[in-house]
């Protein structure tokens, strides 16, 4: 075989922004949805930027019904001037050139999130085309690109840009002119970027997600307090130009709580137009907050002017002024064991980096930077972990040098406050397992750690982890200050909170202990063998996983008739002695010392809480059998409750159960003397016992009536209740957690006010088939 020839004229330079057309992955890591709904953080994080820079105060995104987007806002706006180096417009440069623009050095921006210079001209070169508006200077001055690259489109109606409109490219090195397309008040400001994502680059998998949109617009609002967002979807029918649109928006308060505003008087009378999103609520800001800017980069809007009216059907509005205080109230879900704490502050640090010249040469000096750090965190009852971290608003999912600094700090005082109060919490310091873990510390967190740098140092392009070294100790040593005041008690107002805080760690750290020495523990054989069993469980046969059942049976009467009843191969029975301990307001060191919860974990057998693996639980049905009537079903809650808070995949897999034992049983008379029909509700009773009477089937007027499950014998509990072939069971189901959740500690909880109201707006909504008997 010959020798291919290797030579000079075998490599390929690719100039420009083709680099980017040939290998996108690099840039935006995937052509798929991820790499879509990248492309259109980067041109937003340019907005942000300048709010960062107090520059802007209203960014508006637009969906426009052809496919393109585009983002507007009414900063600085890019520069028009020329560029000495490559004497080409400062709009040209920023979207044409790759690491360009004014965040390489530390004069235009203090913190900003797009550092690498790469965001606007890889969107440019990804898109089919790409229309830029710059308002400065009195002028609104205009460009166009076709895949990177600049020149003039001929739109048939300019009123509809098309990517398809014909077009002349500019002459290669030659600079664009601006077009200047119209004239502003001097004092109007800002940048218009719109564009078209190029099929030819983007997979036919890639889809655009509004709902991460207004994710990432609602995260940014919280980060950026004082900064208006608002989303317009053009893909809605138009309601009419009397309309004004649904918007949401929240506005806290620094120092306190945030909510959802509540909705304003509507500017005009008409009622929204079908089609409106019910979920949405109209409002106003809030006295002293700043109006929506026009969509058009203009001035802003008289506050006293109210909602503004837009003409589309979706549009959402977004303004915070409490920060990442209100961010962690808006990701904390369910019951609060403390308030939210705060740690913030600034500290300077040392770094070498590489400085351009008045000629433009790269230098090594060292700089002096600054590091403000804002982190908001609480806790709450429960133990998943909600932990968000961000550097200059650009969000970190991997975490970095800023976590761990956090993390450092809050292990470090936490394991501390346990010694110092190990008597009063029940710790044996001398037992070397008892020492709190990091995951028992995350177990019900909800945190937002943000910090503000120049020149952030990020792994990869996509800035998932912060790689800035000096970050860490900075936060440790914040952390460690400001959180340790807190969980000790020493800073007023505090105490209480920190104690409940306390409880709560050790609590998990027993629970993990306890965990531990479960598995260690050898499922069934063993672990009846080594009598570690509650006494008063009366297992089933081993051998049966894939088919066992454990049924938790309401007092010790209804355990003698079930025992006779059961099929003991595959049916286990647990008693317990009437109402277990509401979880959902106890601690977990008390649910932990409560004998009735404690059996329970102990016989599922596959721990409780964040260490809950299913694949370990020795039974593949639970199932509740309590008696029919409200203390059954009272009984049934708080088992819930317990399943819901410390066992919660059985839930979602489906494995647990309520036993549903008959009301009423009827006794067949004459021919039919020996059959019996059972019933559970009145309703039902009444609906039988006139179909008897009209097909003339002869009945004891003695109708049984069951006042639990100790009354029924063994045969007729097995028939009606136990035995798989002719009982009826009612599936658990948790379709959404979040709701669940929130039901949950609305009836369970501690806070009693919301319950009753609940109760009161449901009362004319009474309906019997609802109710559980």
């Amino acid at each position: 075989m010959a020798k291919e020839n290797y030579g000079a004229d075998s490599l390929t330079v690719l100039e420009g922004l083709d680099a980017v057309r040939k290998r996108p992955g690099m840039y935006i890591g995937t052509t798929d949805s991820q790499g879509l709904m990248h492309c259109l953080w980067e041109i937003i994080d340019n907005s942000v930027d300048e709010a960062l820079a107090g520059a802007c105060d209203h960014i508006t995104v637009t969906l426009h019904d052809d496919g393109s987007i585009e983002v507007a806002d009414n900063g600085r706006g890019i520069p028009v001037d020329i560029e000495p180096k490559t004497k080409l417009t400062g709009v040209e440069v920023v979207l044409t050139k790759l690491h360009a623009g004014a965040k390489f050095g530390n004069a235009s921006y203090n913190a900003a999130g797009g550092l690498h210079g790469v965001g606007s001209s890889v969107v440019n070169a990804l898109s089919s085309r790409l229309d830029i508006e710059v308002d400065r200077d009195g002028k609104t001055h205009h460009m166009a690109f076709h895949q990177g690259h600049p020149g003039v489109y001929s739109d048939p109606d300019p009123a509809h840009p098309s990517p398809d409109s014909p077009f002349k490219r500019t002459r290669k090195n030659k600079a664009t002119e601006l077009e200047i397309i119209g004239k502003v008040s001097p004092k109007t400001t800002g940048t218009r970027i719109r564009y078209w994502a190029d099929p030819e680059i983007f997979n036919d998998t890639a889809e655009f997600s509004y709902e991460q949109l207004i994710d990432r617009v609602r995260q940014t609002s919280f980060l950026v307090p004082g900064l208006r967002i608002t989303v317009i979807d053009e893909n809605i029918p138009e309601t009419g130009d009397d309309a004004v649109d649904a918007v949401r928006e929240i506005d806290g308060v620094e120092g306190g709580d945030a909510g959802e505003a509540t909705p304003a008087e509507p500017a005009v009378p008409d009622a929204p137009a079908p089609g409106e999103a019910a979920s949405d609520a109209e409002a106003t800001p809030e006295d002293g907050a700043t109006a929506p800017a026009p969509a058009d980069g203009g001035a802003a809007a008289d506050p006293a002017a109210g909602p503004r009216r837009y003409p589309h059907a979706r549009v959402e509005e977004f303004l915070h002024t409490g920060g990442v205080r209100d961010f962690v109230d808006f990701l904390s879900k369910g019951e609060a064991v403390s308030d939210i704490w705060r740690i913030t502050g600034e500290d300077t640090y040392e770094e070498e980096t590489q400085a351009v010249d008045e000629n433009g040469d790269l230098h090594a000096r060292k700089v002096t930077r600054t590091c403000g750090v804002d982190i908001a965190l609480r806790w709450v009852n429960g133990y998943d972990t909600t932990m968000r971290s961000f550097v200059n608003v650009v969000e970190t999912p991997g975490g970095g040098m800023h976590v761990d600094g956090f993390l450092n700090g809050i292990t470090k005082q936490i394991r501390k406050a346990v010694e110092d109060n190990a008597r009063r919490l029940k710790v044996n310091l001398k037992d070397g397992s008892m020492r709190v873990e990091r995951d028992d510390i995350l177990a019900g967190l909800v945190a937002v750690v943000t910090v503000r740098i120049a020149e952030p140092q990020f792994q990869g392009q996509t800035k998932d982890v912060l790689g800035t070294a000096q970050v860490r100790p900075i936060v440790a040593r914040m952390t460690d200050r400001q959180f340790g005041e807190m969980i000790t008690g020493s800073k007023r107002g505090y105490k209480e909170q920190s104690g409940r805080v306390l409880e709560k760690i050790v609590g998990e750290m027993h629970a993990r202990i306890q965990a531990r020495k479960t598995k260690e523990v050898t499922r069934r054989k063993n672990a009846l063998e080594s009598a570690s069993m509650p006494p008063k469980l009366s297992d089933c046969q081993p051998g049966n996983d894939d088919v066992a059942e454990l049924f938790i049976v309401e007092g010790d009467s209804a355990l003698g008739t079930a025992k006779a009843a059961r099929n003991s191969s595959f049916q286990a029975l647990l008693p317990i002695r009437g109402k277990i301990l509401n979880v959902q307001k106890a601690s977990l060191s008390q649910m932990l010392s409560n004998k009735e919860c404690a059996a329970i974990i102990q016989v599922v057998g596959a721990g409780s809480g964040a260490s809950f693996d299913i694949e370990q639980a020795r039974y593949n049905k639970v199932i509740m059998m309590t008696d029919a009537d409200v203390d059954g079903a009272h009984i049934r809650i708080l088992l819930l409750t317990l399943f819901y808070r410390y066992m919660r995949p059985l839930i979602e897999h489906g494995r647990v159960y309520a036993a549903v034992p008959p009301l009423h049983r009827i006794a067949l008379a004459g021919p039919h003397k020996g059959e019996y029909i059972y019933t559970y509700s009145d309703d039902e009773l009444a609906g039988r016992l006139a179909e008897l009477d009209r097909r003339h089937i002869a009945y004891n007027d003695d109708i049984q009536r069951y006042k639990g499950l100790g009354e029924m014998d063994a045969d007729q509990l097995a028939d009606t209740t136990m035995d798989p072939r002719t009982r009826m069971l009612r599936r658990i189901r948790m379709e959404d957690a979040e709701q669940a959740s929130e039901i949950f500690s609305l009836l369970m909880g501690d806070d009693v006010p919301p319950r009753k109201q609940f109760i009161v707006d449901n009362a004319d909504d009474f309906d019997r088939s609802k109710i559980d008997t």
